[in-house]
């Protein structure tokens, strides 16, 4: 345990990640990065795979980034791996299920006093009962095991982490990055995400054909990449909407993209919360999600947004006509959604909150 008498010298604190891709979670480490204090921490950021894209922005702030490189599949010499890199440490903060189950073990076998964990994504659908069993003793090794909404807290405790040990964490955003400006009146509707399977991006490209019958003016950007991107391009062009519907690969300025955007469409099977969605409604754009997860827990249906069962096409089209040339309903939305992210996701309250986890655990 992080006692009184150490909350006045430097922290040290291993951030264990599975990679350092483009992905919220990843997202979320820049952000303990760039604001946290370098005379109160001292970070050591380890990914279990590479380095990938986000590496340099966590050495640009000064901190140790390692990559052990490992494959995948059962690797019990990764305890030991880790272990040694975690002599010394004050706290180690795993992200996610494969870092929860290998970085618990090692941090309890070298001795670090404290082991906070975040789960950052929703209901896991596919889970297995192996994995189920891992994730499950791995959490009673840990001291808090934090959740970024309160249905991915409530899936945990079904699965058998103690309930003593969960705690929710809504994530948060930079709110200077991502100022207010407003809806774009005739701009493309966007979304951002990963092309995977559990985003939902089918549906959305299902639901086009629909809206173009009444809203021919209509267009999507899709900003990101993944597993699905060249399925879902033949789905575009199997729905001849190909040349209403722009995939945009990786962006890496989100802000700008949201400027020019109408609405902002989230149409996931399974969500924790999500970050793209928080810099839409802080950037003041109108929002159509699936009430799936923490979509529930960050929109206010009909007050920032409007929520819509998922893996439903018709309700998905017919929402967002609702939205087509409705100036008043969409900038009501937008300053609704912008005060609420103000008042809940500021990235800087979450992280003092994690701190005070640090030293209190």
């Amino acid at each position: 345990m992080v006692t009184p008498e150490s909350s006045s010298r430097i922290l040290r604190i291993g951030h264990v990640t599975q990679g350092l891709d483009m992905g919220g979670q990843e997202k979320l480490l820049v952000e303990f990065a760039r604001h946290a204090d370098h005379n109160l921490f001292d970070l050591h950021f380890i990914s279990l795979g590479g380095l990938g894209p986000l590496a340099p922005a966590l050495e640009e702030q000064g901190w140790r980034v390692t990559a052990l490189d490992s494959p995948g599949g059962l690797k019990p010499r990764l305890v030991f791996r880790l272990a040694r890199l975690f002599r010394g440490l004050d706290v180690v903060h795993t992200h996610d299920d494969r870092p929860l189950i290998y970085g618990a073990f090692a941090a309890r076998l070298a001795r670090v006093p404290t082991v906070v964990h975040t789960h950052h994504h929703g209901r896991l659908p596919h889970i297995t009962r192996r994995q189920s069993f891992l994730i499950r003793w791995a959490a009673r090794l840990t001291s808090r095991f934090v959740c970024v909404s309160q249905d991915s807290a409530r899936f945990m405790e079904q699965q058998g982490v103690p309930a003593t040990k969960v705690s929710t964490l809504w994530n948060g955003i930079d709110l200077e990055r991502f100022a207010y400006h407003g809806y774009c009146p005739g701009g493309p509707f966007v979304t951002v995400a990963r092309l995977s399977p559990e985003k939902g991006l089918d549906v959305l490209l299902r639901a086009m054909p629909l809206i173009l019958r009444t809203e021919s003016g209509a267009h999507l950007e899709i900003a990101g990449d993944g597993p699905l991107r060249s399925e879902l391009e033949r789905l575009a062009a199997e729905l001849q909407i190909q040349n209403r519907v722009r995939f945009l690969g990786e962006v890496q300025d989100i802000p700008t993209l949201l400027a020019r955007a109408s609405l902002f469409v989230l149409p996931s099977h399974s969500e924790g919360i999500s970050l793209t969605l928080l810099e839409a409604m802080a950037r003041g754009l109108p929002i159509v999600a699936t009430k799936v997860g923490g979509n529930a827990e960050v929109v206010i249906d009909g007050e920032t947004g409007f929520l819509v069962p998922p893996n439903n096409p018709a309700a998905l089209a017919d929402t967002i006509r609702q939205l087509f040339g409705n100036d008043d309903k969409c900038q009501m939305l937008g300053r609704a959604g912008r005060r609420r992210v103000e008042a809940h996701f500021d990235i800087r309250a979450v992280l003092a909150e994690y701190e005070r986890l640090y030293r209190k655990t």
